[in-house]
């Protein structure tokens, strides 16, 4: 049975906050005080506008709790009623444009319960607003109910004074089990999301982390919700125990409840049709549209959310696009598009600049007793159309799947690899450098379109993009050691001589990797350790691939030991050796939430957070800032360590014929690089099978544009020939 109260009705709108709930001294509105920080003076209606008020049909269960501004006009309200304590400020005989839609200021067809008005605002058949505190020129119409509690919480994971810790909202992201669950809070980037998820194992971290939380947002009832200036909500349903920013603009929304809604000069955000969001932040800038479901979660800013997506138990980081599909469990990093309406992602932890195609199923099925599998993604993760996966798998960055079934568990260290399955044999088949050889055009294209749209105002976590950085090259260094042993493992087998030790099959297979006379082709090389499976794994052109990673590792160094900066200011061959370190050193880094951190640093972090050293959620997020501003430097040796293990010498004390030597091979490296990019991009205008579609070439150029004209490869070629000129002067 429902449980309906009946109260006297001069009782409505009054004690928002219970009495055991105020603190001594306090009245019901002392923390709306503090809330409404406009700077309007009120005063009581005079008599002369009370009339007015009447005659325009308004009532009041007490019209001296009517407060207005000097500049109030009575004139502009019509036939609303007002319950409890109304304070509005200055209405002035003008309308409001938005778009297309224009609406007069004031007061007109509304229910208003104890709530602020600020100036020249518009509420215009709300049927029920209760306990706002709305800023100036906004404009409210057509709206079925728009509320606030006095135990609301906007969408963070805390709870209030009397509450059970049973009402409390966690995200249950990365496991289906709740075994990775956070606590929601408005302003949590996707580092801090990873770093609570990751280190289960930790309690007083754990701990630390819920403190963090907790102190952050006040437990105190009776807190009112707030719409930002010049925020516009439209023909919507159910709005109830929500925080909007200014500038918003909400038009069509079913129901959002429990939420903090960013928007303002970081940017404007917008919810659309049909929308229903539940228990939740959504960052700066974001784009909500036509029919989203999204219950317990948090978007961080610039992310796109539309037709009709849901987003369940998970994090989404900034400048990501997640449309037509289902996504439940998941922890997001920046940088992820997934557009079909097919689709299926779950459990997994998806480390940024992903794709995620149409009919593919991340994560559909488990291969244990219970709901507890996962999935890890480094950087670059593509499947391809109609790729199902189980879990547990992990992949290495830039890992791309061919269209299959994959119903074993997979571990792919081998990054940049192409993933498929024989259609004969039913071997699983790697192609590692896959990239490099066949895609350049995509991945260099790809570095540069992330950062171009890197939307963010405010940037707390330096996030990397490119392809070459301290996390991608450290697994190509382990990849190079890998196919050296995979090589030397195939070549003894294929002698019928018994196996040596790990070592001694890599120093075999570096020799045959790097005797181009030695025909690898005719080696059978497997891996072990990928596939939780009996079949066979195969890895294909092995030499090509551990050419690649040699020449990306080497492009990696020399980026930095020929810097633009250095090659400017530099006037000989031998001050490119000054300040150099002196043992480079090259260390385990973590991907946290998109941005690359020193393991030991993330280390130092925990501590200090087990500590009590680092306070507040924004006192950590000045420790991503800080590590931000240290991170160039670190790559920078990061890359002359990678550099000095690929060569093997010091680079302080090569020669001039030596480094003459790096410069001509860096070039060599970027004009090889520029030629991948041309001819990876020129085999779409080519092949038989696309030029077929167009009666001539003319045609094809009109529809597809010329290979000539493509801006990106103009870019790269006109870097190539500013590095060939500045090189010139050092190698003739």
């Amino acid at each position: 049975m429902n449980n309906i109260t009946k109260l006297p009705l001069d009782s409505l709108g009054y004690n928002f906050i219970k009495k055991q709930y105020l603190p001594k001294g306090k009245d019901e509105y002392y923390l709306r005080n503090l809330q409404n920080r406009n700077g309007t003076k009120y005063r009581q209606l005079s008599a002369f506008e009370i009339e007015v008020l009447v005659r325009n049909r308004n009532t009041s269960d007490n019209w001296n709790n009517i407060l207005v501004s000097d500049h109030f006009n009575p004139e502009l309200v019509k036939n609303c009623k007002f319950y409890g304590l109304v304070r509005i400020g200055k209405l002035e005989p003008f309308f409001l444009s938005f778009s297309d839609l224009k609406v007069a200021v004031g007061l007109y067809d509304s229910t208003i319960i104890s709530s602020d008005i600020g100036d020249n605002s518009v509420i215009n058949n709300v049927h029920y607003l209760s306990h706002y505190i709305i800023g100036q020129e906004v404009i409210l119409t057509n709206i079925n109910e728009i509320q606030t509690t006095d135990i609301c919480k906007f969408g963070n994971g805390i709870i209030k004074e009397g509450e059970q810790e049973s009402v409390r909202i966690w995200l249950e992201i990365c496991n289906e089990n709740g075994g990775r669950k956070i606590l929601p809070f408005n302003g949590m980037l996707p580092g801090d999301a990873w770093l609570w998820s990751k280190y289960r194992d930790d309690d007083q971290l754990l701990e630390r982390f819920k403190q963090l939380t907790e102190t952050e947002f006040k437990t105190a009832r009776g807190f009112y919700g707030k719409i930002g200036d010049r925020t516009v909500i439209k023909n919507s349903n159910i709005i109830k125990d929500v925080w909007i920013g200014s500038d918003a603009y909400i038009k069509g929304a079913n129901k959002l409840k429990n939420l903090t809604i960013n928007s303002g000069e970081e940017g404007r955000t917008q919810i659309g049709e049909g929308c229903e969001l539940v228990n939740g932040s959504v960052g700066f800038g974001s784009r909500i549209f036509y029919g989203v479901k999204a219950v317990r979660f948090v978007t961080a800013s610039h992310t796109q959310l539309k037709y009709g997506a849901r987003l369940i138990n998970s994090y989404m980081g900034s400048n990501a696009t997640i449309s037509c599909c289902e996504v439940l469990n998941s922890l997001i990093f920046p940088g992820h598009e997934q557009h079909h309406n097919n689709s299926f992602l779950c459990a997994s932890t998806i480390m940024g600049q992903s794709n995620i195609p149409a009919g593919a199923t991340i994560g559909s099925n488990h291969n244990s007793r219970g709901a507890d599998g996962e999935i890890v993604a480094g950087r670059g993760f593509w499947p391809a159309l109609c790729v199902s996966l189980k879990h547990n798998c992990k992949f290495a960055s830039f890992t791309m799947l061919a269209k299959g079934d994959y119903n074993y568990e997979l571990n792919i260290p081998l990054p940049f690899s192409l993933i498929s399955i024989h259609p004969i044999t039913n071997s699983l088949i790697i192609m590692p450098g896959y990239w490099f050889m066949y895609n350049m055009y995509a991945l260099k294209r790809n570095a540069w379109k992330y950062g171009d749209r890197d939307q963010r105002k405010q940037k707390p976590q330096y996030l990397e993009f490119d392809f070459l950085a301290p996390d991608t090259v450290g697994e190509i260094l382990e990849a190079i050691r890998l196919l050296e042993k995979y090589t030397g493992r195939a070549y003894y087998k294929a002698e019928g001589t018994t196996e040596p030790d790990e070592e001694a099959l890599i120093l075999k297979g570096k020799e045959l990797l790097n005797d181009r006379v030695f025909h690898i082709e005719s080696l059978t090389i497997l891996a072990d350790g990928i596939e939780n499976a009996k079949r066979n794994v195969e890895i294909i052109k092995v030499r090509g691939a551990y050419e690649c990673y040699q020449k990306m590792v080497r492009l990696y160094g020399y980026r930095h030991l020929f810097s633009e900066d250095r090659l400017a200011t530099a006037k000989n061959l031998k001050a490119l050796l000054t300040d150099l370190p002196s043992a480079p050193k090259r260390q385990i880094w973590l991907n946290v939430g998109g941005q690359l951190i020193p393991e030991k640093n993330v280390e130092s972090l925990k501590d200090r957070v087990r500590n009590g050293k680092i306070h507040t959620w924004d006192e950590l997020h000045d420790f991503y800032t800080a590590q931000g501003e240290k991170y160039p430097e670190q790559k920078r040796i990061d890359a002359l360590a990678a550099l000095t293990e690929s060569l093997g010498i010091s680079l302080r004390t090569l020669s001039r014929e030596k480094l003459q030597e790096l410069a001509t091979d860096y070039l060599e490296i970027q004009k090889w690089m520029v030629d991948q990019i041309v001819t990876s991009r020129k085999k779409d205008y080519s092949n038989a099978y696309r030029k077929m579609m167009y009666s001539n070439q003319e045609e094809m150029e009109a529809v597809v544009g010329k290979l000539s004209d493509n801006g990106f490869i103009k870019d790269q070629k006109k870097a190539l020939k500013q590095l060939t000129e500045q090189l010139s002067r050092f190698i003739g």
